[in-house]
């Protein structure tokens, strides 16, 4: 078989999957806006029967979405909670991963701190906005640090997981080459924890917009969970539906900026893990 035909071939071949994988996506659109399509048929025969106070239908949550849109408040809505989710995750990753691998590759440090972390994780973070208040004022801080206390017991439980699942054969083979402690956990165990690291992250995302509407609800005057409470004073059950709706469009857009951060730049970490 001659080069140029050699190369005709692979390059039909290339053009075939091209076909098959733009098919693809297209098919997957298609059916994600006939899903929406469908979604808002079902929103809006099911408010016809209802005031808007009671359930109001896709164009009244749409109306006041423009109103809150034209005067501000849903941006400075959207860019509170988002900067406290942000945070409080941030510093929950940071603070969790580290304690997840030393209690997963040290038994001594597992034991010891295993009862603080078992008593911990179940005490709900709506249990600490009173303390959390009246330690660090209704400011900022109150909030990151419940989204903080959400975050950082989802990291350490999923790195400790992570750290358990390591191939016990390849910290042996890297003792046999002479690699020491801290070079088998940087060059072994972190690698192959990645994906339960991956997978803790997004578990915390989603329960920090849990927290932050309790949070925000408590103690805030900006916010999503603000808006959704502050729209009972005023009757606008519209308003609440486009708090709503934006949590979830937020939370759908953050944990599809994890997924595409750890698919492009830990990609070779989450397939090779074991």
């Amino acid at each position: 078989m001659s080069k140029d035909t050699s190369e005709m071939q692979d390059y039909s071949a290339w053009k075939r999957r091209r076909r098959k994988a733009q098919k693809s996506a297209a098919s997957s659109f298609a059916i994600f806006v006939l899903s929406v399509v469908l979604g808002l048929i079902a929103w809006q025969l099911i408010s016809l029967p209802y005031s808007a106070y009671f359930f109001p239908s896709p164009l009244e949550t749409w109306e006041s979405f423009r109103e809150l849109t034209a005067d501000g408040v849903l941006y400075e809505s959207i860019t509170a909670s988002a900067s406290r989710i942000i945070i409080g995750w941030s510093l929950g990753l940071i603070v969790g991963v580290p304690i997840g691998l030393l209690m997963g590759r040290f038994s001594f440090i597992r034991r010891l701190l295993d009862p603080y972390i078992e008593f911990f994780r179940f005490v709900p973070p709506i249990s600490f906005v009173t303390l959390a208040i009246i330690w660090f004022g209704v400011g900022e801080a109150s909030k990151v640090v419940l989204i903080f206390y959400t975050s950082v017991f989802i990291f350490t439980i999923s790195t400790i997981a992570g750290v358990l699942a390591v191939n016990p054969l390849r910290i042996r083979a890297a003792e046999a080459l002479g690699a020491g402690p801290v070079k088998i956990l940087l060059s072994v165990i972190v690698p192959a924890s990645v994906p339960a690291i991956v997978t803790g992250g997004r578990l915390a995302m989603g329960n920090s917009f849990l927290t932050i509407v309790s949070a925000e609800i408590i103690a805030a005057q900006h916010g999503l969970g603000a808006l959704i409470w502050k729209s009972r004073n005023y009757a606008q059950t519209e308003w609440v539906f486009v708090g709503i709706i934006t949590l979830g469009i937020m939370g759908f857009l953050f944990d599809r900026v994890i997924r595409l951060i750890t698919a492009h730049g830990l990609k070779r970490y989450l397939y090779t893990a074991n």
